[in-house]
């Protein structure tokens, strides 16, 4: 099936005798058993629900993969995902992450006894130099958030096989609308659900994708355990999002590589760092993993004045936190996404008072434009 159909499909089925063509959402927390022993195979919301059971399908299968678990955030995603390892295990993990990632790595993991090291994933030789026995996994975005590095999931993976690594994807910009990281080698994606997903900055979700039945088995046990499940009507809330998912991505890729091309010419820009210029240094590899180059825009401007201006002046784009809504987003990553993070690291990915990451809605580009150009001052 094509995957503009599955969107709007899924795998519904015969979910409900009444033939409601929206996945009803059941509002239970908990399932009356037919008899002793026996189940209808729905006992509690927390273990599943029929809701979050056709999301989770829905999203497997648009992954391509054996099984998802949808979680209430995407960042409990993560916290369920690294119960995976143990005190002593080492992750290698990409060095412009989403800083709510890098937080909790730092605090939380390597309070429970892993040790992390951070590497430009963009370059594989520098992942091989980074592995060391007690290597489990690497952990990969891909583009980075916010300074777009693109990284060959495939070399990655051919890299890691042999060695009994798990590969972990971040998959959050591009959706499996646009790439499919389990086709190119990798073991589990992850999503933050909230955003192009969903796609109308009205609930918080996330996902683990994987198709390794083992690994299926170990991460319901944890999410059960831990209790971090999406509730029904959220469920329900990103089933209704991804129906419009391809159209969403088509209509924003398409604003956001004019805008992309608008900003490189404009007086009050220095940089733009946008996955689908041919002069991005991960073109090539995006053309060659990927369908598609998203709607994230990084873009740098002369002076810090001209940046906090422009979240000042904005009016159709929303100074606001998060992306991959109808509604434009922009966001000032040293003092929102990656305010935790060291400013020498930061500085060290270029991730300064001059940078602004940009999320592409669905609003008429002139409008767009015009916006911009009065918030950078012409």
């Amino acid at each position: 099936m094509d995957i503009k159909t599955l969107c709007i499909h899924g795998t519904t089925g015969n979910l409900d005798p009444t033939g409601a063509v929206s996945v009803p959402i059941y509002q239970s927390a908990t399932f009356a058993h037919p008899g002793v022993g026996a189940s209808t195979g729905y006992d509690y919301t927390r273990v599943q629900n029929p809701t979050r059971e056709q999301l989770e399908k829905t999203v497997a299968a648009l992954e391509n993969g054996l099984e998802a678990l949808a979680f209430s955030s995407g960042m409990s995603a993560i916290a369920c995902l690294m119960e995976l390892f143990g005190p002593g295990d080492h992750i290698v993990a990409s060095d412009d992450l989403y800083g709510g990632s890098v937080r909790y790595f730092n605090a939380i993991s390597q309070k429970n006894g892993l040790s992390l090291d951070f590497v430009d994933t963009s370059d594989t030789a520098a992942v091989e130099a980074c592995l060391k026995p007690e290597t489990k996994a690497v952990f990969i975005e891909t583009p980075t958030n916010p300074m777009m590095q693109v990284t060959d999931i495939a070399a990655v993976a051919r890299l890691i096989r042999s060695r009994d690594i798990l590969l972990i994807v971040d998959n959050t910009f591009l959706t499996p609308y646009f790439q499919r990281p389990l086709e190119l080698g990798a073991d589990i994606v992850v999503h933050s659900g909230t955003k192009y997903l969903g796609g109308h900055n009205d609930t918080l979700a996330g996902f683990l994708v994987t198709g390794r039945a083992e690994l299926c088995e170990k991460l319901r046990f944890i999410n059960k355990t831990v209790g971090s499940c999406l509730a029904p009507f959220d469920s329900w809330l990103i089933l209704r999002g991804i129906k419009t998912l391809a159209v969403r991505m088509e209509r924003q890729q398409e604003n956001a590589l004019q805008l992309a091309q608008w900003l490189r010419g404009h007086k009050k820009v220095t940089a733009v760092h946008y996955v689908g210029l041919p002069e991005h240094p991960g073109y090539q590899v995006s053309v060659r993993q990927s369908t598609g180059f998203g709607a994230m825009i990084s873009f740098e401007t002369t002076d810090e004045e001209t940046a906090k201006g422009v979240l000042e002046r904005v009016r159709v784009i929303r100074y606001a936190e998060s992306l991959g809504g109808v509604e434009s987003l922009i966001t000032y990553p040293i003092l929102q996404t990656h305010a935790d993070i060291p400013e020498a690291q930061r500085d060290a990915k270029g991730i300064g008072n001059r940078l602004l990451r940009l999320s592409v809605g669905l609003e008429a580009l002139d409008d767009l434009k015009a916006d911009l150009d009065n918030a950078l001052g012409g």
